[in-house]
């Protein structure tokens, strides 16, 4: 059974849990989408591992790990993690396989996503730095884009990278007053990556289409969440690239069809970093005790995540737009000790009730939420090991997010440990 795991928000929702879980019974797990701008955790135990290019099927020894053609690769971050994962005793010798048509993020691209961001003040989109955006744009203009493949033969890849750096320097001076970048610099890292990753690199699309011909288990990882998808989210504050389910196809060259489920992941509220509109966002009290209790802080960046209520409306349109079959629950636990709970059944836009999301920012800025208020729970939820083991408001909750989304929930997070998930 082919299985793809999806975030339904802004993004950390708690799919690397999912993904862990899940790829227990997998045996190929690709991450088809994004960059190092991803963070994805895996608690097991009193062990904790974030992840940003590795499928979080990576912790489980023996399952084959695939990195996508539509991944933007950044080397330095993963050998990192690779070296980081074989430092704590887990290995991905013959088991990590990376795209060859994958792009490639350089330095430069981090040093342009820093000065365009410096340059927008007020106005920028708050990116996490990664470069990602600026490969992506390489990677759609063409004539400056490096892939995994170009690692292959350096004589001819040090020549590309003089001709990139020429231009980019010229770019960075011209409208930033840029010190220069040194292209010698790059070209050297450029052998040290090509040295680690050239053997891992492969055809992934034959490698999976191969491995679903012989009936393995494939679990696909998406990166970011649905309402970051750069054409179906709150653009411009979005990722660079499809993150939703429907980036799976492009991202990794099979088709939807191929795919028997789809998992949407979400917490039992809506949190999101960085600018853009967020209509139940609570900044005051409530939102804070969701961020203390959650520990909502980026696992890329750190930065302290916004908080608010569980948007159903917003749910629901990445549930209809990804052809979601059923729901994963995260961090219902946080919610303890709020004594009311609202959840958000529609908007209110221009007068007139909506339970359709709108993805343009103009009226998704004048939409007021519509709430339902249901009573909270002081129990503490994480050694539930069953449904039937929450307090009966926990579950009442629950099951009043799943006639607002329309999809039955399968799995709820009661904590961050792998062991504290209820199977519904």
């Amino acid at each position: 059974m082919n299985t793809c795991v999806i975030g339904l928000q802004w993004g950390d929702e708690g799919k690397g849990k999912v993904v862990d879980i899940l790829a227990e019974r997998s045996e190929v797990v690709v991450r088809y989408g994004g960059g190092a701008n991803a963070g994805h955790t895996v608690v097991i135990g009193d062990s904790r591992f974030a992840l940003h290019l590795l499928p979080s099927g990576a912790i489980r020894e023996g399952t084959l790990c695939v990195i996508a053609n539509a991944v933007v690769v950044d080397p330095e971050v993963l050998i990192k993690e690779i070296d980081g994962l074989a430092e704590r005793g887990i290995t991905l010798a013959g088991r990590l396989f990376i795209s060859e048509n994958a792009h490639v993020v350089l330095d430069y691209h981090k040093r342009e996503d820093q000065l365009r961001e410096e340059s927008l003040g007020k106005a920028k989109i708050g990116t996490t730095i990664r470069g990602i955006g600026p490969c992506y744009a390489d990677k759609v203009g063409r004539s400056y884009a490096v892939r995994m493949s170009d690692f292959r033969d350096l004589t001819v890849l040090a020549e590309k990278l003089r001709t990139i750096l020429t231009y980019k320097n010229k770019l960075f001076g011209a409208l930033y007053g840029a010190e220069p970048m040194n292209v010698d610099t790059v070209i050297e890292n450029c052998r040290r990556y090509a040295q680690r990753l050239v053997p891992c690199t492969t055809d992934t699309t034959e490698l999976l289409h191969t491995a679903i011909d012989g009936g393995k288990s494939v679990l696909f990882e998406g990166a970011q969440g649905s309402l970051l998808d750069l054409d179906h989210g709150t653009f411009p504050y979005v990722t660079s690239s499809n993150s939703s389910s429907l980036g799976l196809p492009s991202g990794c060259g099979v088709p939807a069809k191929m795919v028997n489920k789809y998992i949407g992941v979400a917490k039992a509220y809506t949190t999101r970093v960085g600018a853009g509109p967020f209509p139940t966002e609570q900044d005051n009290d409530i939102g804070e005790y969701i961020r203390v209790k959650g520990h909502e802080y980026g696992t890329t960046t750190g930065r302290p995540r916004r908080c608010g209520w569980f948007d159903g409306v917003a749910a629901a349109y990445s549930v209809r737009i990804g052809s979601v079959d059923a729901l994963a629950l995260m961090h219902l636990d946080t919610l303890t000790g709020i004594k009311q709970l609202n959840l958000c059944r529609a908007y209110e836009i221009d007068g007139q009730e909506k339970t359709f999301f709108p993805a343009n920012i103009d009226r998704l800025a004048r939409a007021k939420p519509i709430y339902e208020t249901l009573p909270g729970w002081d129990e503490d939820l994480s050694e539930a090991t069953s449904f039937a083991e929450l307090p009966a408001v926990a579950q009442a909750y629950v099951q009043r997010i799943e006639q607002i989304v329309g999809r039955p929930i399968e799995m709820i997070g009661v904590g961050p440990k792998r062991s504290q998930t209820i199977m519904k």
